[in-house]
């Protein structure tokens, strides 16, 4: 036979589409002749996987060579296709079909001598791969750790394409799955660090409990960058599912490092305030990356002096902040990117900000400019709001206050109770029930409400406001231990959005 075929996977945001790979040999001039939309980096795997089967002691076919990658209207990008098109050359040039080749899905970039490199979104490659029935998947043995994640599929790692060529034709043995070590998650800054700040917080205890968004403004260090670097502290480890959905981002992006590749806690992200649209949300050419609020899935993006970073950057989060997912489209297409995030944002008041307020030097215009770069719809999506205040000397002889562990303990009891309250909806957290669920099956009472109502009927607060707060009061009772909110809940909740209850 002069036809080979060998089977790879196209990754598209996290989602996996199988990419068929044939390789015809026919009589003509020599040349290799690539077709299926490749981009730059697949266009040059001609040369890589020439110089692999020549290098690792094969033959190249002297003939017209005529590589097809389908389906052929999918655009497909980078080096994750080498080993495939490798073995499809193998099989042409040596007029055999080896069965496990029909079976296994190959994923790898090659060296010029023959040695196989890591590739980028080996997981939701090999998640993909599972999900449609295939038996088997090779990878590059630096990423069969990440690989051996998923179950139901054989797992095998590659060093060279020599110990492919003789897996495949059965006279030799590849890396089997792995065991990945349990990651130890690295120790967190303790709550109790920080000094005074007992409205603050409590708001950053109630956010972790019900993964809601939170503002924080004040003078210079006052304590609003520790407290956000301390809320990840208190936050439940990943379910299984959950893991598997941030590490096939992190994949994507090619963060994942070392032997434990799984993330099993919650991410923190924390982009510098100069971050740009594309680095916030995701960007790039043919199919977009996934930015910060992506990586962050599950965790807590911070935004740090947030009134210094650009206006359309921070306008970009508002229908992620809403949905959960960001839908980029590029030229190739659609990227799908979850990023079900806590949003902590944090700011001086004004630009000169003075330790002491009442030394600032800006007029009333410059304030509000300042923080006016958050808009009100964005702002909307906040669900508490906190002032702080510089702490006086007598914070310093006080007791410590709470450590992580003591509100740790806390935080994980009210996610626990809204957890078996909300699995019948298939949500986990407070901060995910849809607005028509929230207000059909968890309103509270009229009493309970009535401060709520009269705020809407007045006008200072949306519909999507209302909700927002009524999220927050379900927190609040969990915390306390009681089944539903009551007028005191929802009251807290309010003050937390500034809004006047009478």
């Amino acid at each position: 036979m002069t036809l080979g075929r060998a089977f790879s996977v196209a990754v598209r945001g996290v989602e996996g589409v199988i990419v068929e790979i044939e390789a015809d040999i026919s009589s003509g001039l020599p040349g290799v002749y690539l077709v299926g939309l490749a981009d730059a980096a697949l266009r040059e795997s001609r040369d890589r996987v020439r110089a692999a089967i020549t290098n690792g002691g094969f033959v190249w076919p002297m003939s017209r060579l005529t590589l097809a990658l389908s389906p052929a209207t999918l655009p497909k990008m980078g080096s994750v296709y080498d080993i495939a098109l490798a073995a499809a050359v193998l099989s042409a040039h040596g007029e055999r079909s080896w069965p496990r080749l029909e079976k296994t899905v190959l994923l790898g970039e090659l060296a010029l001598d023959g040695r196989v490199r890591p590739v980028k979104g080996v997981l939701p490659a090999v998640l993909a791969a599972a999900k449609q029935g295939w038996p088997a998947v090779a990878v590059p043995i630096e990423n069969l750790a990440e690989a051996s994640l998923v179950d139901g599929i054989e797992v095998w790692g590659v060093r060279n394409l020599r110990q492919l060529r003789a897996w495949l034709a059965g006279t030799g043995d590849l890396d089997a799955r792995v065991d990945s070590p349990q990651h130890q998650p690295e120790p967190t800054a303790d709550l109790s660090d920080v000094v005074g700040q007992t409205q603050a917080r409590f708001a950053v205890e109630v956010a972790a409990a019900g993964a809601h968004n939170l503002m924080m403004t004040g003078p210079p260090g006052v304590g609003k960058t520790m407290l956000a670097q301390r809320l990840p502290g208190l936050l439940p480890p990943l379910l299984h599912a959950e893991s598997l959905e941030v590490t096939a981002i992190h994949s994507v992006a090619g963060l994942l490092t070392g032997t434990a590749p799984l993330i099993t806690r919650p991410p923190f992200v924390a982009p510098h305030h100069t971050a740009s649209v594309a680095a916030l949300v995701g960007g790039g050419a043919g199919i977009a990356r996934p930015g910060a609020v992506s990586q962050a899935h599950r965790g807590v993006l911070f935004l740090d002096e947030f009134a210094e970073i650009n206006t359309s950057a921070l306008e970009a989060l508002r229908t992620p902040l809403e949905d959960g997912e960001i839908r980029l489209a590029r030229r190739d297409g659609v990227a799908r990117y979850q990023c079900r995030i806590q949003l902590v944002l944090a700011a001086n008041l004004c630009p000169c900000a003075p330790p002491d307020p009442r030394d600032c030097t800006c007029d009333g215009a410059q304030k509000r400019r300042y923080i006016g770069k958050l808009s009100g719809p964005l702002v909307d999506r906040v669900d508490l709001r906190v002032e702080m205040h510089a702490s006086r000397s007598g914070s310093f002889t006080e007791d410590d206050g709470e450590s992580t562990s003591q509100v740790r303990k806390r935080v994980w009891d009210a996610r626990r109770a809204a957890r078996e309250r909300l699995r019948p909806h298939g949500i986990a957290t407070n901060a995910e029930i849809g607005g028509a669920l929230l207000r059909r099956r968890f309103q509270p009472n009229a009493q309970a409400m009535k401060p709520l109502r009269l705020a809407v009927d007045r006008g200072a607060v949306s519909i999507r406001g209302m909700d927002r707060t009524m999220r927050v009061a379900w927190t609040l009772a969990d915390l306390a231990g009681r089944t539903s909110p009551d007028k005191g809940d929802v009251m807290t909740a309010m003050s937390f959005r500034q809004i006047e209850g009478h």
